[in-house]
């Protein structure tokens, strides 16, 4: 789920976590989730760029329920673009912003037959030159269709690595330029998967879930404590 990220406060440079944190908190994932995958549906790179597309401001749920249907009878960009944009928005009418969805859906699906032989690119800048796809749409088709080690730092990787003090930063570019830096080169591959999976479930913006968090002893994050009862 993409949503529009706003600052928050870093943590003072003093609250970072150390290299033996990072790799304890990293270790820790790991021995928990082996094998982290996203939780969007598809069976091809082309389905995976279309459902991460639709998957700004949405649900990955409301997202899987749409592109079943979608698939179904739309799995290539030549039957997307058969589709129409009526076609297209009857299926996926129930994500938000389906109209310009759709509308940068048709577009990528004509630029892939033009430019790249009805094929995703592989390439981050060929990427983000298809319509509605930025920087962090990229970066997960890079990561979970291609295996590279990318980081698309969404809602959940931002607040996460700040809150926590894995990787500080003021802009999601700079918490990504910090979480390649710092995460261990073993863990790299699947640190995206793991960091948005603790952020949702765990660490979630309102109140993070302390008490059920596997990592807490190398969390620079601070309960408030409660008030008078």
């Amino acid at each position: 789920m993409w949503v529009k990220l706003s600052p928050i406060a870093s943590p003072d440079k003093k609250d970072s976590m150390t290299p033996l944190q990072i790799e304890t908190f990293f270790a820790t994932l790991q021995a928990a989730n082996p094998h982290p995958q996203t939780e969007l549906a598809y069976a091809s790179v082309f389905e995976l760029l279309v459902a991460v597309v639709l998957s700004a401001q949405a649900t990955d749920v409301s997202v899987n329920k749409a592109t079943r249907s979608l698939f179904a009878v739309a799995n290539t960009p030549q039957k997307m673009l058969a589709l129409g944009l009526g076609g297209l928005e009857s299926h996926i009418k129930t994500i938000g912003l389906y109209h310009s969805k759709a509308r940068h859906l048709l577009q990528t699906c004509q630029m892939l037959i033009d430019q790249h032989g009805g094929e995703v690119p592989s390439s981050l800048d060929a990427l983000q030159t298809l319509a509605g796809v930025g920087r962090k749409t990229a970066n997960v088709v890079l990561n979970s269709a291609f295996g590279e080690a990318t980081m698309a730092v969404d809602t959940h990787i931002f607040r996460v690595s700040n809150r926590t003090g894995l990787a500080p930063g003021k802009t999601p570019l700079l918490v990504e330029q910090k979480l390649l830096e710092r995460i261990p080169a073993p863990y790299l591959a699947d640190a995206h998967h793991w960091l948005i999976l603790h952020g949702r479930y765990v660490c979630q913006a309102r109140k993070p879930n302390c008490d059920k968090c596997a990592v807490q002893t190398v969390c620079g994050y601070k309960l408030k404590p409660a008030g008078p009862q």
